[in-house]
């Protein structure tokens, strides 16, 4: 890896009954995130993914580029969300570039999308080069 490099991007087809099997694996049963009219009634557009889950997204691209064993540090802020249509799917987009090699370790910023807008903010990973 080298500063500038760019990561082949990766996308994910998240469906609802993805949100399903990752509320049942972290507990997480917030109604948002399985039931269009409770979403709707806070402000949301519809059924939205788990924040953690659009991370765990970003992290499987960098693990998939890496290595899991190579994961130092991932990081993010959740900015938009990730609204999941009630039948098929919805694409998340994680690309990456090498900001910066130093002591074996490399800084990667990365770029979260879905239909074109930034979902998480600020996502960088950090991983041994």
């Amino acid at each position: 890896m080298n500063p500038g490099d760019t990561l082949e991007p990766r996308e994910y087809a998240v469906t609802r009954a993805d949100l399903v099997a990752y509320a049942d694996a972290s507990g997480d049963h917030n109604p948002i995130h399985q039931d269009d009219e409770v979403a709707k009634s806070v402000g949301l557009p519809g059924v939205i993914a788990h924040g953690m889950y659009t991370m765990a997204l970003a992290a499987r691209a960098v693990s998939d580029w890496t290595g899991a064993a190579h994961v130092v540090e991932l990081g993010c802020k959740f900015t938009n969300p990730v609204v999941v249509p009630a039948e098929g799917t919805i694409l998340v987009r994680v690309a990456g570039t090498v900001k910066s090699v130093e002591d074996g370790l490399a800084t990667l910023a990365l770029e979260v999308t879905c239909e074109g807008t930034k979902v998480l903010g600020m996502p960088k990973a950090v991983v041994r080069a």
